[in-house]
């Protein structure tokens, strides 16, 4: 085998978990995760059903390793965004919400929220995991944001928690919308515009400042 060929192997090799978790998504998602088998996922990815097992003892561990992979790792970028003390806390919030917001619109967050609904019934496991790695740590930077806004004298004091969650309930719904009704649509959401619209009237609701 020639360098080359060899270098390519190696990157294909590392390339794999990745390509599987992709794989495991899309069957996932249009199977069901009850349905849903590891030769599913090995065919999607076109490879043997051995080199998922390579990788993954079973559909619990490939969930679970997709929720670090997708959301979890998203949920890092969020929180990285969101520790700018240089930022009014409203700004900030304002920019997190449309940073969500982008994130969810995208052809793999999309699925999960619907995917987690329709199999919390059958694998509790599987919303305790995506709630605990997912929801609870997004409305926790949130949450923050939101008592910082109250501390700063921008944002009315409410309950943070109770804000966080009105803040990306409507976000939750584009995806749950796509996913599910866009398809008996005349005319498709405009989830950009949907979203900035909630984004404004949130903030507004929020803000201390005198309104008409």
């Amino acid at each position: 085998m020639t360098q080359t060929a060899v270098q390519r192997w190696r990157r294909r090799k590392e390339a794999r978990p990745a390509e599987l978790l992709d794989a495991a998504l899309d069957v996932f998602f249009e199977k069901g995760f009850s349905a849903a088998r590891l030769e599913d996922i090995a065919a999607r990815a076109g490879v043997s059903k051995g080199t998922v097992y390579l990788y993954f003892s079973s559909k619990e561990d490939v969930f679970d390793a997709l929720v670090r992979a997708i959301p979890q790792a998203n949920i890092e970028q969020v929180r990285a965004l969101a520790g700018d003390p240089t930022i009014p806390a409203d700004q900030l919030l304002g920019r997190v919400l449309r940073f969500i917001g982008g994130l969810i619109r995208d052809p793999r967050m999309i699925k999960f929220p619907r995917l987690i609904v329709g199999e919390a019934g059958n694998f509790p496991k599987l919303a305790e995991t995506y709630k605990r790695e997912v929801i609870s740590r997004g409305s926790a930077i949130l949450t923050r944001i939101i008592e910082r806004g109250i501390e700063e004298g921008r944002l009315r004091p409410v309950d943070p928690q109770h804000a966080a969650y009105a803040a990306i309930a409507p976000l939750l719904f584009t995806a749950i919308w796509r996913t599910t009704f866009e398809q008996f649509d005349a005319t498709p959401l405009d989830a950009d515009a949907f979203i900035e619209q909630h984004i404004e009237t949130f903030l507004r609701g929020l803000s201390t400042e005198a309104r008409p």
